[in-house]
């Protein structure tokens, strides 16, 4: 069937017709026909493998063709096994050389409670799953921690990292593993949705796209929870986007991944209605091309219009049936998670409505009384809207101000993603929307992260790309498109000269093809290594375009280059250059300088004059610095960085 006519297929189910798809379910196909299966590593013509050696025989070139086919699973199986090595290494280096930064003990110490107490008292802004999975990890730290705390969740994590005796590197390396691990798995969603798409090249450039992206490396190496939430949100539109194909058991499966991103963070449920959507789309693209009883034959065969007994209502009519039921299916099961969530702290779910929460009257807190989830989640989402008017404030471009920016979101993105990651998302997007044979996947892929990062762009807290660290995941995929349209534009010249002979006709790399690839090959390429130079320090992370991780701060602050992540760096630092000075430091962060053996004064309370010799701020300090900080700053001399996220100065 020609793209863009007929019933609509991806290039999985296009391959499935051929018999080199996968075998029935969600699983991804072995390699997508879209771009070749045939092809090494995923697909591609024979004269577009370069020789070896340059030079090389067409004989040898065909060998090196077939020696590619015939092991093209073990390629792709080890490139993508490289590409998640290297990103495990990353996050395992990343998270043992961090300190505490500023949510994680809350989450720690929450995710304590919870396993040893089964209380939901602590965290309620944040619904408990992300936390179960945190558990899993300092389940095996042996902490102490005495029962019954009754102070706040800042307190409860100072208490346990801090104050009860425990090893905090130990316990914060053991809470991060689990989040490394889900994002690491979310990696292989990535290359599967990908691959769908766009074959096993397609699936590697987007698989590179996101073991490569500072932003996943940095807050999937800490025991937060945007990643995880994210990770669960694209597992579930990939199984959307399969269930055109399975929906008995694609749909299901979406609708506990979406209960799974709901359960990690609230902000998820902005993301509801667009995946409801989704899944009546499957549903009617499932019964449109008459697979509902396995009948080939398209939208004009009885599976297709729903039997002889209802051939004679409207398509709609008939459709309408199918695409609730896909809806339902999703929304139960996303309920279901939520509140299964919440039965594995509580099997009662014993709840008291902190005295912090507010009293929401109008359309909101009408809206939130209506919500099928636990009560403990409801008080969670108005803790949220009070935390929204809390009066924040914001830093971008140098520039400090209050409240929030609309577009500060998409500027920092301009800052935080790699230069050719951008050119890949805009390259990928595009071809998502312009290429017949990828338009099915526009929805899918774009919508949300459209949806989601207007919600991110609505809210008030200017604090960082983290609140749409969905996006390196969503556009990666979309990226892989770009890299499909580039591989099989001279299997499609190729295809149409051969329908006009009836004739074979080889396929040939143009000048102009062969340019576009390695485009797209330097594009990825840039990305690798603009990665790997700022390693380890993936937080403060800034393209090359704004001067780099160590100008980060200049352009940024809070969770994008300075999280409190660096005080046990700024302690070695400190032992080894300016042993036995006396330091002032203003830190920003949830780690306790004591304990790493720092020993200073804040110089905020002393008079200007008696602060001489090592001033150590942290840059998010600066970046916000008024009255007395900021005189002190303004007439000190900066020496160094350390870790890009903290400054000394001398005095």
């Amino acid at each position: 069937m020609t793209p863009g006519h007929g019933a609509v297929l991806d290039p999985a189910e296009e391959e499935g017709r051929s018999g080199t798809a996968g075998g029935p379910g969600c699983e991804p196909a072995e390699a997508a026909g879209a771009t070749g299966a045939a092809g090494a590593a995923g697909g591609g013509s024979p004269t577009a493998v370069p020789a070896p050696g340059g030079g090389a025989s067409p004989a040898r070139r065909e060998r090196a063709v077939a020696w590619l086919r015939r092991h093209r699973r073990w390629v792709i199986t080890l490139l993508v096994a490289g590409l998640l090595g290297q990103m495990a290494v990353a996050m395992v280096t990343t998270a043992v050389r961090q300190t505490p930064t500023i949510d994680e003990p809350v989450y720690v110490g929450a995710a304590e409670v919870y396993r040893r107490e089964h209380s939901l008292r602590f965290n309620p802004e944040h619904p408990p799953l992300g936390k179960l999975v945190i558990a899993a990890g300092t389940a095996f730290a042996d902490a102490r921690l005495k029962p019954g705390f009754d102070g706040n969740q800042t307190e409860l994590g100072r208490r346990l990292l801090y104050e009860s005796g425990n090893d905090p590197g130990r316990l914060m390396l053991l809470a991060r593993l689990p989040v490394i691990a889900l994002t690491l798995l979310s990696g292989l969603v990535v290359f599967a949705f990908a691959r769908d798409l766009a074959g096993g090249v397609g699936g590697l450039a987007a698989l590179a796209l996101y073991a490569f992206s500072p932003d996943v490396i940095a807050h999937g190496s800490l025991a937060t929870l945007d990643v995880p939430a994210a990770g669960f949100l694209l597992t579930s539109v990939w199984l959307l986007w399969r269930a055109r194909r399975r929906p008995l058991l694609c749909l299901p499966l979406a609708g506990a991944a979406l209960g799974a991103a709901v359960a990690t963070k609230m902000s998820m449920l902005a993301a509801v209605p667009v995946l409801l959507l989704l899944a009546a789309l499957s549903a009617v693209v499932h019964h449109s091309s008459g697979r509902s009883r396995g009948d080939p034959g398209g939208a004009s065969a009885p599976a297709a219009s729903g039997g002889p007994r209802l051939s004679h209502l409207p398509r709609a009519a008939r459709l309408f049936g199918p695409t609730v039921l896909a809806a339902s299916v999703v929304a139960l099961a996303c309920v279901a998670v939520v509140w299964a969530s919440y039965l594995a702290v509580d099997p009662q779910v014993r709840w008291t409505t902190p005295g912090s929460v507010p009293d929401t009257h109008g359309l909101r807190g009408r809206l939130v009384g209506l919500l099928p989830f636990p009560e403990p989640f409801r008080d969670g989402m108005l803790l949220q809207f009070a935390f929204e008017k809390a009066g924040w404030e914001g830093f971008l471009f140098g520039r400090h101000y209050s409240g929030s920016l609309w577009y500060y979101l998409p500027a920092a993105l301009l800052v935080k993603t790699p230069l050719g990651a951008l050119a890949l998302w805009a390259a990928g997007a595009v071809a998502l929307v312009a290429v017949p044979r990828l338009r099915p996947a526009a929805p899918y892929v774009l919508l949300p992260a459209a949806v989601l990062l207007l919600a991110a762009m609505s809210g008030d807290r200017d604090l960082g790309v983290r609140y749409a660290v969905f996006l390196p995941m969503l556009l990666a995929v979309a990226a892989a498109g770009a890299v499909s349209a580039v591989r099989s534009a001279g299997a499609a010249s190729a295809d149409a000269a051969a329908d006009a002979t009836r004739a074979p006709v080889p396929r040939r790399t143009g000048p102009w093809r062969r340019a576009r690839a390695v485009t797209a090959a330097l594009l990825l390429l840039s990305v690798a290594v603009s990665s790997l130079r700022t390693f380890p320090y993936y937080l403060p992370y800034a393209n090359e375009a704004f001067g780099g991780p160590s100008n980060t701060h200049r352009h940024l602050h809070d969770s994008n280059v300075d999280w409190g992540q660096d005080l046990g760096r700024l302690a070695e630092h400190l032992r080894k250059r300016y042993r036995g000075e006396r330091v002032w430091l203003v830190y920003k962060g949830s780690g306790v300088p004591s304990h790493y053996g720092i020993s200073a004064s804040d110089p905020r309370k002393v008079p200007p004059d008696r602060v001489r010799g090592v001033l150590v701020v942290s840059n998010s300090s600066i970046a916000k610095a008024e009255g007395r900080l900021a005189a002190l700053v303004a007439g000190s001399r900066p020496v160094e960085q350390v870790g890009h996220s903290i400054t000394v100065f001398r005095r």
